[in-house]
């Protein structure tokens, strides 16, 4: 089922209707290919129609993520971040501290130790999120030329 379908049809189970403007958030979040902030997709959304409000932009992403097709992100850094949820493999995330620069990463292993820790403990895992922060190369080359 395409992201348009499947908000339009959560947005019909709430009662709400697929207006202009949460079809604009929908299709400038869908072309979004980094992790954005609200801020960053008002701002996008901004140049398609600028009488779209930040607030409205605001409310959709959380009925975006409600409905399934957002995941806030947090890395650390004082700011929620959106990316695409809907059909998308499960990730973790390896964040530099110094430059900022984020990779999603995927391993098997992890997720399988992960599996087994919950059982251990007698939990089954609805959902998770890893972030993994340390220095990129490209920042660690410049702090061993900078000595």
């Amino acid at each position: 089922m395409s992201e348009q379908k499947v908000f339009q049809e959560f947005l019909a189970e709430k009662n709400l209707r697929m207006t202009y403007q949460r079809k604009t958030i929908l299709d400038v979040f869908l072309k979004t290919k980094t992790h954005v902030s609200p801020e960053d997709l008002y701002n996008l959304v901004k140049k398609r129609d600028s009488s779209i409000g930040q607030a409205t932009v605001y409310r959709t992403l959380k009925l975006l993520s409600e409905a399934g097709l957002a995941s806030e992100v947090d890395f650390g850094d004082g700011v929620m971040r959106y990316e695409h949820k809907y059909g998308q493999r499960h990730h973790d995330h390896l964040v530099c501290e110094v430059c900022g620069k984020k990779v999603e990463v995927f391993d098997p292993l992890i997720e399988e130790l992960q599996e087994k820790l919950a059982k251990k403990h007698g939990f089954i895992l609805t959902n998770h999120k890893m972030y993994l922060y340390g220095i990129c190369n490209k920042c660690k080359r410049l702090q061993k030329k900078t000595r």
